[in-house]
């Protein structure tokens, strides 16, 4: 019966229920602004390492497999701008885990509404916002040094391989979240999933052939940065998978959904 009322939901339903609920998280959370100071300022400060460590690495090496420093900041800049939405809006996965096996978790069947939306909304991490906001800065700071024209089409292309981006990285969130539904020590495959994130803003060719297999077709991170970000670094290179993107975004996004609402289905609520 939910399940039949809550196909019938539109689209402006879910986005009106979705700022009730982010407001209401927003409201909580400002009400204790020193923890929200601090995880800001500790999460620019993980992402002012990084851009550190670029720069420690380039004094010592022109380039790394053909790849300049000003290259490497916007492939940087370009991987924290498409884990932000991941970031942002999917934190709750990480609290799958605990919800699922304390049974927590049947009180998300008593909603006339879908299952994996409602989860998802009920978590904005506002300090996600800090890593966008340091993205953008070093992903305009590294293009305005390699001299790319800045167009419409140049902008619109960004837009659309960032969302690319994102989708893949949610997706495997998604996924690995979900195993929680079958396996008890999930969170190390949430933890896995989390840490290849760091391999995202290298480009592919640094790569040996093993790991450039696994990291295209198997756990796709070369679809969080490397790719989407050639038809913006190097327009006259780009292969056939920069142009697969967006469509191997959405196929990764739907299937990592349809894992996550099939765990929905085999789930109890009996906990353990």
């Amino acid at each position: 019966m939910t399940n039949s009322i809550s196909k019938k939901r539109g689209l402006g339903f879910y986005l009106h229920i979705y700022r009730m609920i982010v407001i209401q998280d927003i409201k909580s959370k400002m009400s204790y602004r020193s923890d929200f100071i601090i995880s800001t300022v500790g999460m620019i400060a993980t992402n002012v390492t990084g851009f550190i460590s670029f720069w420690i690495l380039f004094r010592n090496f022109p380039s790394i497999s053909g790849w300049g420093y000003y290259e490497m900041l916007f492939l940087y800049g370009f991987s924290l701008i498409s884990l932000t939405p991941v970031q942002c809006l999917f934190d709750n996965n990480w609290s799958l885990r605990q919800n699922v096996f304390s049974g927590d978790f049947i009180k998300y069947y008593f909603r006339p509404i879908n299952i994996f939306f409602y989860y998802q909304s009920e978590i904005f991490d506002v300090k996600g916002l800090g890593q966008l906001a340091f993205g953008i800065g070093t992903l305009v700071y590294a293009w305005a040094k390699l001299g790319i024209p800045v167009t419409v089409l140049a902008v619109v292309e960004l837009v659309v391989f960032l969302i690319t981006a994102s989708l893949i990285m949610i997706a495997l969130q998604n996924a690995a979240a979900a195993t929680c539904f079958w396996i008890n020590n999930s969170f190390y495959v949430l933890d896995l999933a989390y840490k290849f994130r760091d391999y995202a803003k290298y480009p592919i060719t640094i790569f040996g052939p093993v790991f450039k297999f696994v990291f295209t077709f198997l756990i796709p991170i070369a679809f969080i940065a490397y790719y989407p970000s050639l038809v913006i670094l190097r327009p006259d290179e780009i292969p056939v998978l920069t142009w697969l993107s967006p469509v191997i975004g959405l196929i990764f996004f739907g299937l990592s959904y349809k894992f996550w609402m099939l765990g929905v289905r085999k789930y109890n609520g009996t906990g353990s």
